[in-house]
């Protein structure tokens, strides 16, 4: 049986976020070996020259739309991917998909302070529950052993998503005019070079090719190969069949997926803080938007538009 478009986008946004999930625990396994801004740079620099021999034919972009490219490259790659990185090195992987996961009430919060809009109660009493949620996962080491460093990767995570949620709104308007492949290999290209001075400063710090081994390396090809061209080429297709306001259901899927790999690979364990605070941002996702049970299964299951 032949998939529509839209089937096809879920299962690639499906995919894309079980990359993206297993890449958290991988990323932090191989930063011990890589400098942080250094693998930001390598990944996306090297995922730019990957995508360059199917692109090459399509890179023209309208003068109009350069400053969105610009913004979206910025928000989604230079600060998203650096923020990330910085928690990875001080925080458990596994707290960074349900932190990701609370992105759709990082906008309500948004859309409350900054845009006037006016929320329903049960919306509000949804936001509480999560935001909630994502201060138990945050301050889980303080609960757990005191005062840690990894309360401050845990932010780190949050200003990541923060920057993510930016990038998904900018996308929204490209896509509609340019293919997948073009926009993820302009914003590769653009959104590491503000980077390339801080390379340059940790080079110096530490030479990591001398040191560089099958962990390191290891980090890299999935960086670039995997999580930057493959994953990056399927989440701009998907995005441009599914709305964006049902694009942050994937990152569902995120959680479990890092999981899967961060405790054989990283030992890395699940808590009762840490589960505690998950259920508090799911169970608050639902009270607010009454979509959990719109998983990424369920849109697949559904009949086409």
């Amino acid at each position: 049986m032949r998939l529509s478009k839209r089937k096809l986008a879920i299962l690639a946004l499906i995919t894309a976020n079980i990359i993206w999930g297993a890449s958290f625990p991988i990323y932090k396994w191989a930063l011990s070996d890589v400098p942080p801004f250094t693998f930001v740079f390598l990944r996306f620099f090297l995922g730019a020259l990957a995508l360059l021999p199917f692109t090459y034919k399509n890179l023209k972009i309208a003068m109009e739309d350069i400053d969105k490219l610009i913004l979206y490259s910025i928000f989604g790659i230079t600060l998203a991917i650096s923020f990330l990185f910085w928690g990875l090195k001080l925080a458990p992987s596994i707290n960074a998909p349900v932190i990701f996961s609370s992105g759709p009430i990082l906008l309500i919060i948004f859309a409350i302070f900054f845009l006037r809009e006016n929320a329903k109660k049960k919306v509000i009493t949804g936001t509480c529950i999560s935001l909630l949620g994502i201060l138990i996962i945050v301050i889980r080491p303080i609960l757990e052993n005191g005062f840690d460093i990894a309360v401050l990767g845990n932010l780190f995570f949050i200003s990541s998503c923060i920057a993510d949620i930016a990038s998904i709104v900018i996308l929204e308007k490209l896509m509609k005019r340019y293919s997948a492949l073009t926009i993820v290999f302009w914003s590769f290209l653009i959104g590491c070079a503000p980077l390339s001075p801080l390379v340059l400063l940790e080079a110096r710090q530490h030479n990591f090719l001398s040191t560089l081994n099958q962990q390191g390396l290891t980090g890299i090809l999935y960086g670039f190969l995997v999580a930057s061209s493959i994953a990056h080429a399927l989440f701009a297709y998907g995005a441009k069949y599914i709305k964006t306001s049902e694009i942050g259901i994937f990152a569902y899927v995120d959680p479990i997926a890092t999981a899967l790999v961060a405790i054989p690979l990283l030992g890395e364990s699940i808590t009762f803080y840490y589960l505690l605070g998950a259920v508090f941002v799911f169970v608050g996702i639902f009270i607010a938007e009454r979509r959990i049970h719109y998983h990424p299964i369920h849109l697949l299951s559904k009949e086409d538009n």
